[in-house]
Order: structure tokens, then C-alpha cells, then sequence
């Protein structure tokens, strides 16, 4: 071999078809891993929303009924009510009331401490058939007032 002359290539081998379409087949496993990477995105983004928007109307419908009950300022009784309508000698029973926008309560025949407040429960154990009477007096002078019936057999 001379100085001149370039060192002889050994032959090339023919690539085998798994090395001829290796790069087509890389190419296609990438584009599929995007493709389901984007639907697990898309799918998760529209999830997202979803649950955004059904929290958006919860909050809206709290805030509306939250208005409708403190916002007019009227003395409102968000409830009044026993546990047991009809009750046996001697047995007790819960007497639950809620008023909102009142400055005192009042229950007639008395039952105990009243106090204004969303919700508050008294137990009771009347003698002898009873109407309860609650009255609710306002900043305004304004009153409202609800009675319930508690039957004893």
C-alpha cells in the first residue's frame, strides 16, 4: 500500500429492515405518546371546568339564599319545630327554632333560655296538650310570631 493510495473500506452490509424502518416506527411511537398525552390533558382541562363551574353555582346559590334571608332585614324564623308532635305523659321531646335579623326571642309558655340564633333546640316534657307560641322582635320594632301544638296522650 502506498502513501496515495486510500486505505481500502471494508464492504458495506445491506441494512436489514428493522433498521431500515426503525426511524419510521420511532416517529410514529412519538406522535402516538403526544396524541394520548393530549387527550389525558383535554380530558383533564374540561374535568377541571366542570368541576369550576358546578363550585361557581353552588357559591352563587348560597349567596342568593343567604340574601333572600338576611338581606331584606325582616325578622324570618328559618325554623320552628318538635321532634315529636304527640308525645305520651312524662315523655320529652326536642323543640327546635331558628330566626334570623331578631334582636330577642321569646317562647310562651316559657320552656327555658331563648336567645336569638340560627338554629336552637330545647328539650321539652309537657303535662297536658300545649301551643307553643314563638315571637321574634326586631331591630325596627318589627315582630313576628309562630305557634306549634304539642299533643300529649
Amino acid at each position: 500500500m502506498s502513501l496515495t493510495e486510500a486505505p481500502e473500506e471494508p464492504p458495506r452490509r445491506p441494512k436489514s429492515i428493522a433498521q431500515r424502518i426503525l426511524p419510521f416506527t420511532t416517529v410514529g411511537v412519538i406522535i402516538a405518546a403526544l396524541y394520548v398525552g393530549w387527550t389525558f390533558y383535554s380530558r383533564h382541562e374540561s374535568n377541571r371546568k366542570a368541576v369550576e363551574a358546578a363550585q361557581a353555582k353552588q357559591e352563587e346559590a348560597t349567596k342568593e339564599s343567604a340574601r333572600q334571608i338576611f338581606g331584606s332585614g325582616e325578622v324570618k324564623f328559618t325554623t320552628f319545630g318538635a321532634e315529636k308532635g304527640i308525645v305520651h305523659a312524662g315523655e320529652t321531646t326536642r323543640l327546635c327554632y331558628g330566626v334570623v335579623n331578631a334582636k330577642s326571642v321569646q317562647i310562651d309558655p316559657p320552656v327555658g333560655e331563648t336567645k336569638p340564633t340560627y338554629l336552637h333546640c330545647l328539650d321539652i316534657a309537657p303535662t297536658k296538650t300545649t301551643t307553643y307560641t314563638i315571637t321574634a322582635a326586631g331591630d325596627k320594632g318589627t315582630k313576628k310570631t309562630e305557634s306549634i301544638t304539642i299533643q300529649v296522650k
